[in-house]
């Protein structure tokens, strides 16, 4: 069967286009199709269109029209026309008349704001397709990367529709390229498939283009942005990006933004406030043309972005440009504007503005807020979120506040926003469905013509959208509901209710995560006879039943007689069980003799048969008649009865004899003929030379095989005719007048036995060959063919592969998928019926031998080898490459010899052990599981003998200067060379022939090898390697330099030390190291800490000043010397230090006037009088200051109190405090306290009184032992607080009350 042919893309050649009519008026769409006769209908607003008188539908060949009378404002909506698959959709634009007014020159010009009908944006459609091959011209081809068309920058009203189309070019791809749809960065669209987003793709043969469409459904602001689509093959990668400019819907009245910005004297001053943010993102109009009257429409142009991101420079330009003539105002607002956008002052961080989740997973969404204690609200879709179970966590932890949403469903798919105050933090949340995976993979069917296809798929999710499609085109319910879609549980099922032979293709299920194929035959119906009726006869009153089996259970048909319908009544009765249709006839009488027919409904088949009515003439005899059986057997010969097993077998034989006979039956064999009698004596029969003595009795009315017995008559009745039951049944008939005997052959029919399970070989790509064997027992009727069925192995369905009956023991079998493992099964037929399946063939797999290898060539050849090698074959197939099979036949020759022992694995391979002189020619072959490739042949002999070859090295260029190392590396040198045959190499050092052990020489047929594992100094020399060939010869030199670290510097001496400088000389270093010196590195020590800094680096003399040294220190030198492998190991440092002398310099101090801060005593806080209770102790205190610090007399009534015990002067920070202890009456007086200085003195005084209580005697019965026995003592305690010079800040009084017994 050919491979069917998919759609195109669009069936459309041309398409209706929006049109713009005025009221009133009659508007056309024309449409033209690919092919005439394809069924076109035409929608409005969704509802298809029915002829009437204001719509007019048009159909000539494959041009196509729709005329709408008299148009309306209310036929202002979209249209639709639909051929198949293809849909194209346009609008139809309908404006109010204009009114017919007389117009002066004057008023042809008016301004754009002052129109009273302003022409609509010629892009105010809500519907948008971009790139699309409907409505736009095509794109030019894209030279680089794998797309041909790239989507395009689109932009699109709130609620219009808009596609971006992606054009992919498949002639050099293999398969069909995966393209993924973003937005943003990271956002997979495939996941957001639904109401507002669908994603389309197609296949265009005849142009070899896939076609990728994203397709956006009433948009809103949230999807404008940048979009991104990813194309990949197996090699290959492309990106392209683009933008949606998604607009606000457009307002009913016009807005002239000019009008805003322009001055007016009425009320406005110069620093008057507009809102811009809103008035320059509106439409507006400008004029194209002040010389003319008319207003040109221009696109949507958001001024307040322009002016945002233009220098200022450029703000002049852009007002001049869009007709803004107050450019003072709108600086005003602009800075103003600006000034706002500030960093929030509520978050820290805030949400990302998008988070995406796979379905059933948790999310957390996080911000960080500026205040630690500010409570948040969480709300989604604008609704704040409810705590409700374990569903919505809310957490606060610090300044982080998060919401973490458990078990992600699609509801959760939705705008969320944290909230803190006045401010609002916004995210969407997209929930991502995990993919659809395919359990039970879709399996392969054949059915006939009119059959119901049920395609049944099993998917890991229920109730999960999946897409059918035929050989690669989409099936949808729209055009003729022939596809009905039907889901439970987890199934999938595709219906076609009547199939018909354009139904036949390949059908796929796809889901987000698995793609599952299968093939629907769909071949012609026909109808086979597996039964015929037979003719009848029957005599009267008994039942005469016509049978026949068809092929098709569903097939109905009709009987007749003598060429009319047959009637069923109470005594005809017609059947149709399953396969079988039956013809019932009770009682049968003379008139139902006739010929009878049964023809199958819808099938050009007419089976006949004769119904002969059997009449019983009874004649009248002389009493004594011997026994006669009058037998009339239909069958293949007048003795022969064929029965179908299963059936019933009933056969009447008349029988006569006076008097009435005896009926014995017997079932014999024809090699003895003995006779079981009813008595169960035996006794030879007169043919005992035929007949065998395994003879069986037959009784009446006993077992399935049984006879009746009747007066004129026997009946002879098997029930459920068996094998068994086939053979020569003998009738004899006894009387006292004579003897009658008959045989009758009884043959059982049947469907055959299963063949054996078929043999499988000549395995290829797509077919194979199936060989079996007739079945052993063909159920006693010649086979008339076979039925093939095949299926993969791990299905359960089996698919029919013939409907016609194969004659031949071998069917080519084609049509299956490479790689896929399948089994067969074959039914024998006959023209009783089909039998049994023969068991599976044993598994296999359709793989094709892959291609000839390629690029096979002769590498090298010597005297007794040859070297080929080659590359894999283009095309290996699903059974993979066991190795190559390599071959050669001398010439003259055409016996190919393998070369090799078995399969190699190489793409190169060294025939050994050939004989000089002969001309050979050479192929190779591919193998794998299914066989040889064809093979690459050389197409010139090779001749087996060595080419001389002058030798020649090819030295590499970094061996052509001196190759320099260092001690301890490894040196391998490979030098590659030409000669043949095999040349004799030679190496030499410094003219001597090379034996050290620790060097390592490696010679092969192209290179020769010096290795040394790791190198001393004394592997330094010229190297020297010869090519010799009998008398020619080549070589070559090599210089090879062994470094190591230098010797430390000798000889260091410290010259000279002056001033804050150092001289040093030293002599250069004994051991080089083989290398020459590039410097030295001279440091110094202080000799304190002993730390070494770096003086000088990559320093060439030998002698240096070290300068800027510090003076009184003493300082140690060290000289490092250097190579090309660097410092050396030890460094040679100075015996003496040197001393860096303090000059003789005195230091003069310089000469201050030194401030003179003597002052004369003087009291800062007076003494104050006091009046105390005689016993208890007090003091008197006072504050001076004085420098030099005073020195301080205490004095009482003008007597020196220094000497006495009973006082206790303190001078603390300037405070003079005077203890009496335990004063008495007599202490009281006036105390003076005197400060004495060089500067001179001061004095001051107070009063002190000391109170004694006055005890009554009559109080106290002891006088002289109590005393003050109840004394009230107040106490006054002055504190002073004092600066620093001795002045008084404050002072407080504390006064304690106490008892005393």
């Amino acid at each position: 069967m050919p491979e069917p042919v998919k759609k195109t893309v669009s069936a459309f050649t041309k398409k209706p286009k929006t049109a713009e009519v005025t009221a009133g008026n009659t508007a056309v769409f024309e449409a033209e199709t690919e092919k005439s006769g394809i069924k076109v209908k035409w929608q409005r607003a969704g509802t298809e269109i029915t002829e009437s008188e204001k719509y007019v539908i048009k159909t000539e060949g494959n041009k196509h029209s729709l005329i709408i009378n008299n148009v309306g404002k209310e036929d202002d909506v979209t249209y639709a026309v639909i051929a198949g698959s293809s849909k194209v959709k346009f609008e139809l634009k309908v404006k109010e008349p204009e009114k017919s007014e007389t117009v002066t020159p004057a008023e042809e010009v008016p301004a754009p704001a002052a129109s009273g009908s302003p022409v609509p944006p010629a892009e105010s459609s809500q519907n948008t397709e971009v790139s699309s091959a409907e409505t736009q011209p095509e794109e030019p081809l894209d030279p680089i990367g794998l797309f041909v068309a790239r989507p395009q920058d689109g932009e699109v009203t709130v609620g219009g529709n808009i596609t971006f189309t992606a054009k992919v070019a498949g002639e050099s791809l293999l398969k069909k390229p995966s393209v993924k749809w973003f937005k943003g960065k990271w956002m997979d669209l495939g996941s957001k498939v639904g109401q507002h987003l669908q994603l389309h793709d197609n296949y265009d043969r005849n142009t070899k283009i896939y076609t990728f469409e994203l397709e956006i459904i009433e948009a809103n602001m949230t999807f404008a942005g940048g979009y991104r689509c990813e194309v990949s093959t197996k090699d290959k990668f492309d990106s392209s990006n683009f933008n949606l400019t998604v607009n606000e819907a457009p307002v009913s009245g016009d807005l002239d933004i000019r009008a805003a910005f322009r001055r007016t004297t009425e009320g406005h001053d110069d620093g008057a406030e507009f809102n811009f943010s809103s008035l320059l993102k509106k439409s507006f109009l400008r004029p194209s043309n002040r010389g003319e009257g008319k207003s040109e429409s221009q696109s949507d142009v958001d001024v307040w972005d322009i002016l945002r991101k233009a220098p200022p420079t450029e703000y002049e330009k852009i007002a001049f440009q869009y007709g803004i003539t107050d450019l003072r105002g709108m600086l005003k607002r602009l800075k103003r504007i600006k000034k706002e956008e500030k960093k929030s002052t509520a978050f820290l961080k805030k949400l990302d503005p998008a988070y995406q989740v796979d379905k059933g997973q948790k999310i957390k969404l996080m911000v960080e807020v500026a205040n630690p204690d500010a409570d948040v609200k969480w709300l989604k879709n604008g609704q704040e979120i409810q705590v409700s179970g374990s569903r919505y966590i809310f957490e606060a932890v610090g300044n982080k506040r998060i919401l973490t949403i458990n078990h992600c469903s699609l509801a959760d798919d939705a705008a969320y926003e944290c909230v803190v105050g006045d401010e609002k933090s916004f995210t969407e949340l997209f929930v991502k469905e995990p993919p659809v995976l395919i359990t039970h993979p879709l399996e392969d069917q054949m059915v006939m013509v009119g059959e119901r296809v049920e395609f049944e798929c099993e998917v890991s999710e229920e109730g999960a959208t999946v897409k059918w499609e035929k050989d690669g085109i989409e099936l949808t319910r729209e055009e003729t509901f022939k596809y009905r879609f039907k889901k439970d549980g987890k199934k999938q099922y595709l219906i076609i209710n009547e199939s018909t032979k354009e139904d036949s293709g390949h059908y796929t299920v796809k889901t987000n995560g698995g793609v599952s194929v299968a093939e629907l035959i769909v071949q012609e119906k026909k109808l086979e006879v597996y039964q015929s009726i037979a003719d009848l006869t029957v005599k009267a009153r008994d039942q005469a039943v016509f049978k026949c089996e068809v092929s098709d259970e569903n097939v109905k048909g009709i009987w007749l007689k003598n060429g009319k319908e047959v009637i069923p009544d109470e005594r005809i009765k017609i059947s149709h069980i399953g396969r079988i249709h039956k013809l019932i006839i009770e009682d049968v009488t003379p008139e139902d003799e006739a010929d009878y027919s049964f023809i199958p409904q819808g099938f050009a088949y007419n089976l006949s048969a004769k119904l002969q009515f059997l009449e019983v003439k009874i004649d009248f005899v002389p009493r004594e008649e011997p026994p006669k059986i009058h037998l009339d057997c239909l069958g293949q010969s007048p003795d022969t009865i064929v029965v179908v097993a299963g059936n019933k077998l009933r056969l009447d034989v008349p029988v006569s004899g006076d008097p009435i006979p005896t009926v014995i039956w017997q079932k014999v064999n024809k090699r003895n003929d003995l006779v079981r009698n009813n008595d169960d004596s035996m006794t030879a029969s007169e043919n005992s030379s035929d007949l065998n003595t395994d003879n069986k009795l037959l009784f009446e009315s006993e077992g399935r095989v049984r006879v009746e017995m009747h007066e004129d008559h026997c009946v002879f009745i098997i029930e459920g005719a068996e094998k068994e039951d086939e053979g020569v049944y003998r009738v004899i008939l006894k009387n006292p007048v004579g003897e009658d005997k008959a045989d009758i052959t009884v043959k059982v029919i049947d469907v055959p036995d299963p063949p054996e399970a078929p043999t499988i070989s000549n395995i290829g790509e797509d077919c194979c060959t199936v060989q079996w064997q007739p079945p052993k027992y063909d159920g006693g009727q010649p086979v008339l063919g076979y039925i093939l069925e095949r299926k993969k192995k791990k299905s359960y369905r089996w698919m029919r592969l013939n409907f016609d009956l194969l004659k031949e023991l071998t069917y080519e079998a084609k049509r299956m998928i490479e790689g896929v493992v399948y089994e067969m099964r074959i039914y024998a037929v006959n023209s009783i019926g089909m039998s049994r399946p023969s068991p599976a063939s044993q598994p296999f797999m359709p793989i094709a031998p892959p291609s000839e290898p390629t690029h096979f060539t002769v590498e090298d050849v010597s005297d007794s080898t040859v070297s080929l090698k080659w590359r894999p074959p283009e095309r290996i197939g699903a059974g993979g490459l066991d190795g190559y099979m390599v071959e050669y036949c001398k010439d003259g020759s055409t016996e190919w010899i393998p070369a090799l022992p078995g399969l190699t694995e190489r793409t190169s391979a060294l025939i050994k052990d050939l004989v000089t002189g002969d001309k050979l020619y050479f192929r190779i072959k591919a193998v794998n599981l299914a066989g040889e490739s064809g093979a690459a042949t050389i197409k010139e002999p090779v001749t087996v003998q060595e080419i001389l070859q002058r030798p020649k090295f090819w030295l590499p260029r970094h061996l052509r200067q001196t190759l320099v190392k260092k001690v301890g590396e490894t040196i391998n040198i490979v030098i590659p060379f030409q000669g043949k045959p095999r040349p004799k190499i030679t190496w030499l050092k410094d003219g001597q022939t090379l034996e050290s052990k620790d060097v390592g020489i490696r010679n092969s047929s192209t290179d020769t090898i010096l290795f040394i594992r790791k190198a001393e100094l004394h592997h330094s020399g010229a190297y020297e390697v010869t090519l010799q060939i009998e008398n020619m010869s080549d070589k070559v030199s090599i210089t090879i330099q062994i470094i190591d670290k230098p010797g430390p510097p000798q000889n260091i001496k410290l010259v000279d030390v002056w001033g804050f400088n150092a001289a040093l000389e030293w002599t250069p270093p004994q051991d080089d190291g083989n290398a020459q010196i590039l410097g030295y590195t001279v440091q110094k020590a202080d000799k304190k800490t002993m730390e070494w800094y770096t003086v000088f680096d990559h320093y060439r003399r030998t002698n240096c000043i070290v300068s800027d040294l510090i003076m009184g220190n003493e300082y140690f030198f060290r000289i490092f010397s250097e190579n090309l492998c660097g410092l050396s190991e030890t460094a040679a440092t100075t015996k003496n230090p040197a001393y860096i002398q303090k000059t003789g310099t005195t230091y003069k101090p310089p000469c201050y006037k030194e401030h003179d801060f003597s002052e004369a005593p003087k009291f800062t806080h007076p003494l104050v009088n006091r009046s105390v209770i005689a016993g208890y102790n007090t003091t008197l205190s006072c504050a001076v200051r004085g420098i030099p610090k005073p020195k301080i007399f205490w004095f009482k009534n003008k007597m020196d109190l220094s000497g006495d015990a009973k006082y206790r002067m303190f001078s603390k920070q300037g405070v003079l405090t005077l203890e009496i202890r335990k004063p008495t009456p007599f202490d009281g007086g006036i105390y003076t306290c005197k400060a004495v200085n060089e500067c001179g003195e001061a004095e001051i005084e107070c009063r002190l009184d000391v109170r004694g209580n006055q005890m009554n005697p009559m109080d106290n019965p002891n006088p002289a032992i109590v005393k003050n026995s109840q004394i009230q003592l107040i106490e006054i305690f002055r504190s002073l607080v004092m600066d620093k010079r001795g002045n008084i800040q404050h002072w407080g009084v504390w006064q304690y009350t106490k008892n005393t017994l």
